[in-house]
């Protein structure tokens, strides 16, 4: 599949992750976890904060500011001009200073998710956690070598989580009270495609899923066929997130880590945020309801 791709912030991150579209400031959010930076794009250009620690994942509160995953727990951030303020909720791995947050999403009813990884990767260490919108704290499930990806189907009956080390997109029954089902494999990658990284759903229910080392992002049905794949010019996208006022532009992070020289050489625009015009839309996320 054959589409434009514009760069459009060409901020080299480190490990560019966790991209959201937030409705109300109609800007897109994402973070650089390893160099430590929060950015925002919109028509004003590309404004960027340093964070006081790693930032894995980040989502518009409903109140004000955002929540997020880091590597000491879950914050609450609040902007103030070129400073951020951090607040903690809890830090439930606070027993395991190797672990930090990674990906995380909002559910349909307002509640985050996010896992947990060895920061190192090498152990299995990661968690599944939700937080709520009283700010109480839960794991779901563990076990996870890299954890990557919340996305839940447009009802908001359904959740994928994957582990990338393990090449597994999971699927899982997501009840109205935000207890879920049993893991179950949903789609699993064992040859050269690379690594299922970041992803979002579409209004069709279709998954979004970028590629770590595999150049591309793909597109599943809800059954788990190939719908489309579309090449990138680089090696390592991380993340996608449908933005814009129509929800009809697809952003994709990326990441320069562990590539060397001659790598780099090859992709220049690597830690680039990009843009493409896919053929359809997101859905409108809600924010965080803590």
């Amino acid at each position: 599949m054959s589409l434009a791709i514009h760069l459009v912030a060409n901020v080299k991150a480190v490990l560019g992750e966790g991209p959201v579209w937030v409705e109300r400031e109609a800007a897109l959010y994402w973070v650089d976890i390893k160099d430590r930076r929060l950015f925002r794009l919109n028509d004003d250009g590309v404004k960027e904060w340093a964070t006081p620690m790693c930032v894995g994942s980040i989502a518009p509160r409903a109140a004000s500011g955002m929540v997020a995953g880091t590597a000491d727990g879950f914050q609450l951030i609040e902007i103030e001009g070129d400073m951020l303020r951090f607040r903690l909720v809890n830090n439930p791995e606070a027993d395991h200073p190797d672990n930090r947050f990674n990906d995380g999403k909002v559910d349909r009813e307002g509640r985050f998710w996010a896992g947990t990884m060895d920061d190192r990767e090498k152990e299995s260490l990661g968690s599944l956690y939700q937080l709520d919108a009283e700010r109480r704290v839960t794991k779901y499930d563990e076990g996870y070598a890299v954890t990557n990806g919340p996305a839940f189907s447009p009802s908001g009956n359904i959740m994928y989580h994957t582990d990338s080390a393990r090449r597994t997109i999971y699927r899982f029954a997501l009840a109205k009270d935000g207890s879920l089902g049993n893991r179950e494999t949903f789609l699993h990658f064992p040859g050269a495609e690379g690594y299922p990284d970041g992803m979002t759903v579409d209004s069709e229910g279709c998954l979004w899923v970028a590629f770590w080392d595999g150049w591309a992002v793909r597109r599943f049905s809800p059954e788990g066929l190939p719908l489309a794949m579309i090449e990138v010019p680089i090696q390592r996208p991380t993340s996608v997130a449908f933005g814009g006022p129509a929800l009809d532009r697809l952003y994709i992070t990326s990441a320069r880590l562990g590539l060397d020289d001659t790598a780099l050489a090859a992709q220049p625009l690597a830690g680039g945020l990009f843009m493409l015009e896919p053929g359809a839309t997101g859905i409108a996320e809600r924010p965080f309801a803590g």
